[in-house]
């Protein structure tokens, strides 16, 4: 009789292989996680550097005084972090308006006034006032079924109220008939108080 052969197990050769395709594996995916935290933090150091620039604008709108033109730089801490912030403010056509980048990134960040900023922010400030010149837009002519002003009629008759209401106003003497000559009684659509309120006399009874 033939003795059963024992088992074979694994070559070394093979074991080799196996951990080479797991540690490239492995290798994938943890690049795969940093890139994903890295991705992460810089989405969230940007989202608080366009915080820190807001921030910034804000300030200088409330302030009440029109920034100098020129160049200034600063450290602010906001999120338990230090950033830096370089503000240029520049003249713009209209008198009186200047508009402002403000450029953030992190104080621990080393680098030039033109280079590793995390985020830039633009707005505008100014003091500039229009000057009134008395024109009234014809609120008419975009809806010409009512009335632009309080209490001013409209073409068909409806106006607006001191409270907003809609009222009938008086009709038009170029109100028209059924022929489309000026109105003679015949098929008039505007009638008078008085047949408004009177009831329409009826003949007595035999």
């Amino acid at each position: 009789m033939k003795r059963a052969r024992a088992p074979r197990g694994f070559t070394l050769i093979e074991v080799l292989v196996a951990l080479v395709i797991v540690a490239v594996g492995m290798a994938a995916v943890l690049s795969a996680l940093s890139s994903s935290a890295n991705t992460l933090s810089f989405l969230r150091d940007e989202t608080f550097a366009q915080w820190v620039a807001l921030n910034k604008i804000a300030t200088i709108r409330i302030s009440g005084q029109q920034p100098a033109t020129g160049n200034s730089d600063g450290d602010t801490d906001f999120a338990g972090r230090s950033w830096h912030w370089r503000q240029e403010v520049l003249t713009t056509e209209v008198p009186g308006v200047v508009r402002i980048d403000v450029k953030v990134r992190p104080k621990e960040i080393k680098a030039g006034d033109d280079e590793a900023w995390t985020t830039t922010v633009s707005g505008i400030s100014g003091n500039a006032v229009g000057v009134a010149d008395g024109y009234n837009p014809s609120w008419g002519a975009q809806a010409p079924r009512y009335a632009a002003t309080q209490g001013a009629p409209a073409p068909n008759g409806i106006g607006v109220g001191p409270s907003g209401t809609n009222i009938q106003m008086a009709p038009s003497s170029t109100d028209t008939g059924l022929g489309g000559t000026p109105d003679s009684g015949l098929g008039s659509s505007t009638p008078t108080p008085d047949t408004l309120l009177s009831p329409t006399p009826q003949s007595p009874q035999q």
